[in-house]
């Protein structure tokens, strides 16, 4: 029987870290660096400490405090039937109680598998490979990448976030395309000396790298609408342009579809811009809220992953069978009821009614959304690439993301993050949000009184 409290018929109130929280939080900063596993979880962009969820259900969160929040975090995208749905929990309940984990081949990840390559339009007629996460998904692309064609040079936009692989973790340097420089701590500058970088929606600088490195790039790789500099919606025609270069120049054009994959549409970023990538890059929602993720594409490339050909991966819980249980249950519920009008329509309609109440209180603030994903970066004028994005008022993001914390709102805790709805965000929901954020932009109008 569940001791999870029925919390989410209750009123949203003040998220901020209360005594519990508070407590848990000082005992983790012991035992964990920083407190967190992950670092954004800090709150260090936005100030407080941060609450401590103990349950979650539908479109809410329940935190060690007793205090409900309307959730835009969503596990960082994979809740997008809201949480705890219970089907997918049925699922996952039935797949435990036959065992956690075998290390061996099972039913269920052949039928997963087949399910991804007939939804996602880059993997029909194609091959896949399972692993158990968005980091080790686009590592071993690019491994792939560079075996299939014998060259070593990658290419990435700057302020993609492609996991945390030592030569992913690249800072751009001056320039429209430059040699990276290690963007961390304990990354050797020869990890990443063969990762180029590029501003987000410029083709042109992609096509003077590969002038430039003629015969030597192995592949591109791009969010198709990039959500860790926030939610930054491609130019039209850039996505295509990105394929015909790649195209012409015998490179392999990689969309990291972590984020964006089920979410913009039921087959992705390549399904909504009608672009399809020599290889795709899956996680989050695929794993309906369990850690999976997957990496595939055409199968002339994928035949060269062992144990078929020379590119070695392997994983000894890759094809989890809970966890394939859990992201098959999801996109199944997504492939038979097709939500994505009605998802479409609930985001249209939030994104909205936060520019209006923005514009009311004088707070300049860009709205960007794709589907069910979406950023208000405070600042005027558009937002094209992270040049864009770092130009916003950080200062005012963070007051207005204490503020809807103290009126029962959770956003992400990072202007470059971005914030995602679920089918579970009803009107309740989405009225409360919006009454909410007027309260918080009128606070935040102050400074700019």
């Amino acid at each position: 029987m569940s001791t999870t409290p029925e919390f989410w018929t209750q009123i949203p109130g003040d998220g901020r870290a209360g005594a519990n929280s508070r407590a848990l939080f000082n005992a983790a900063q012991f035992v964990i660096p920083g407190g967190v596993n992950s670092p954004v979880r800090a709150f260090k962009a936005v100030g407080g400490d941060p609450p401590f969820i103990r349950a979650a259900r539908g479109p809410y969160l329940l935190t060690e405090d007793g205090v409900t929040l309307v959730d835009y975090v969503g596990t960082w995208g994979p809740a997008i039937l809201g949480h705890a749905h219970p089907e997918v929990v049925d699922a996952v309940c039935r797949a435990a109680r036959d065992g956690l984990s075998f290390g061996a081949c099972t039913a269920g990840e052949v039928e997963f598998a087949e399910l991804l390559c007939r939804l996602v339009p880059a993997l029909k007629g194609g091959m896949v490979r399972l692993v158990s996460s968005g980091t080790e998904a686009t590592m071993s692309a690019l491994r792939l990448a560079r075996g299939f064609t014998g060259r070593s040079k990658i290419v990435k936009v700057d302020g993609g976030y492609h996991g945390h692989a030592d030569f992913l973790l690249v800072a751009a340097g001056s320039g429209a395309a430059t040699l990276g420089i290690p963007g961390s701590e304990g990354v050797p500058a020869a990890t990443v000396a063969d990762t180029l970088t590029v501003p987000f929606n410029s083709a042109a600088a992609v096509e003077q790298v590969l002038e430039q490195h003629r015969g030597q790039v192995a592949a591109v790789i791009v969010e198709p609408v990039p959500g860790n500099m926030g939610c930054v919606p491609p130019r039209p025609g850039y996505l295509q342009e990105l394929r015909d270069l790649c195209t012409r120049e015998g490179v392999v054009l990689v969309f990291d579809e972590v984020m964006t994959g089920f979410r913009v549409a039921l087959g992705g970023a390549g399904q909504r811009y009608g672009v399809i990538p020599d290889l795709v890059c899956l996680g989050k929602i695929v794993g309906g809220g369990m850690p999976v993720g997957a990496y595939g594409g055409r199968r002339d490339i994928m035949q060269h992953v062992a144990p078929l050909g020379p590119v070695y991966q392997a994983g000894t819980l890759s094809g989890n069978p809970v966890a394939v249980a859990a992201g098959l249950a999801t996109l199944q519920i997504l492939a038979r009821d097709d939500p994505y009008a009605a998802l479409e329509a609930t985001s249209a309609a939030l994104a909205a009614g936060l520019s209006a109440r923005a514009a009311k209180a004088g707070v300049p603030v860009v709205m960007n959304r794709v589907g069910a994903m979406f950023t208000g970066f405070f600042r005027a004028g558009e937002v094209h690439d992270y040049d864009d994005a770092k130009a916003s008022d950080l200062g005012a993001f963070a007051e207005f993301h204490r503020e809807m914390l103290t009126c029962g709102v959770y956003l992400a805790p990072s202007q470059f993050e971005a914030s995602f709805v679920s089918l579970a965000h009803d009107a309740a929901a989405i009225d409360h949000t919006l009454s909410a954020a007027e309260a918080a932009f009128a606070a935040v109008a102050r400074r700019y009184g």
